[in-house]
């Protein structure tokens, strides 16, 4: 069976398992902590981050750029599954662009504010940074959230999906990162309407399903997280 190796809050492995689901890919999870510095990890990539895909004839892919990529060249068209990056080379520039957004810049922006600090550092040791969070950090997480609402808003505006016509990698990209940030509640969908639409709609897709069901151990989810009618 082809497994992951994952954090279930982590938006990168979110968005590799949205991206395995909408390929209709089979596979297993596995709950890594990557500050653990597990042999197993390490053996399979020895930069020691997630998310690491094995392939059931134990091929390895690692990183999440790689892995999506992988995918698509590997698994073009499975049974009907999504293609990540489709359309032609100013479409597929365009994904990219829109994903790397999310996962460089939402990421620095919000995730590291808001989820690295109010969960990631429960779990850490002390010597990794580990503690309670920093108010300020938090502070300026949830006032750079509505800054990237108001770029959802202005894409899907003009456009059916944030990249174009068709579902990408950029709406998997983005809606893993809204989800780790709405997880704990401070995502204000009600003032953005548009983005909270175009949430929605990739919410209600059956590859969404098993990321609504995760649970933090002694911090459950905002009450509003697992519904579709929020």
């Amino acid at each position: 069976m082809r497994r992951l190796l994952h954090q279930p809050l982590d938006p990168k492995c979110r968005k590799i398992r949205l991206a395995l689901a909408e390929k209709k890919l089979a596979f297993e999870m596995e709950t890594e902590r990557p500050w653990d510095r597990r042999e197993e990890l390490l053996v399979l990539n020895p930069a020691g981050m997630l998310p690491v895909l094995v392939e059931p004839d134990g091929t390895t892919v690692a990183g999440d750029r790689v892995i999506q990529e992988y995918l698509d060249e590997i698994y073009q068209d499975p049974d009907g599954g999504m293609v990540l990056l489709p359309g032609g080379p100013v479409d597929r520039a365009e994904a990219r662009r829109i994903a790397d957004w999310f996962d460089d810049k939402f990421a620095d922006e919000v995730t590291r504010n808001l989820v690295d600090e109010k969960i990631v550092k429960r779990f850490l040791p002390r010597d990794l940074g580990g503690g309670p969070p920093d108010t300020e950090i938090v502070r300026i997480g949830m006032h750079n959230v509505s800054y990237h609402l108001d770029y959802v808003s202005f894409l899907v505006e003009r456009r059916n999906w944030l990249a174009g016509d068709s579902l990408t990698i950029a709406d998997l990209a983005a809606a893993a990162h809204f989800s780790a940030v709405d997880y704990l509640g401070n995502v204000p969908w009600t003032d953005f309407p548009q983005a909270k639409e175009w949430y929605a709609r990739i919410k209600s897709r059956p590859s969404f399903r098993p990321l609504l069901a995760d649970h933090v151990p002694g911090m459950p989810a905002a009450q509003h997280y697992a519904n579709l009618d929020f």
